[in-house]
């Protein structure tokens, strides 16, 4: 399970330099194989470990009915954006340019843990994010949360 998040740099070359304790656990469930891709509500990336790529985000993306916009939306921007990388000796992965550019990414980065994947921030969309409180109805299911 991925948790916490780090404060990363983007190098000239747009590689990332996946933080100790991460890279250890992806290497340990992946052999440091991922796949980044567009999120589909925010312009941020998602870094899975392959196998829960190919087993669990890959099939429900494909099982939508592309019949709704949305759905089809969705599938352009996660399957479409994604890419195959590995974790190099150094611990860094490139970030394709257009996805570098589709979540505007500059050189402060934020690497958030969320379970199953990762989210790649620009750190400025990072902190907007937090401080945006939302005008949505809190769901219920997060009104039963003990936390």
């Amino acid at each position: 399970m991925f948790q916490g998040n780090y404060s990363i740099n983007l190098d000239a070359k747009g590689r990332i330099a996946v933080p100790t304790k991460c890279r250890e656990q992806l290497v340990a469930d992946c052999g440091g194989q991922v796949v980044i891709t567009a999120h589909i509500q925010e312009r941020c990336l998602c870094l899975y470990p392959i196998n829960a790529w190919e087993q669990s985000v890959l099939p429900q993306i494909q099982a939508l009915p592309t019949v709704y916009k949305a759905a089809a939306r969705a599938q352009r921007l996660v399957i479409g954006y994604a890419h195959e990388l590995n974790i190099d000796g150094n611990g860094r992965v490139l970030v394709p340019p257009t996805l570098r550019e589709f979540a505007r990414l500059e050189k402060k980065l934020m690497l958030v843990g969320l379970g199953n994947k990762f989210e790649l921030w620009d750190e400025d969309a990072w902190m907007a994010t937090l401080a945006d409180e939302g005008d949505e109805p809190i769901p219920d299911a997060m009104l039963a949360l003990n936390i």
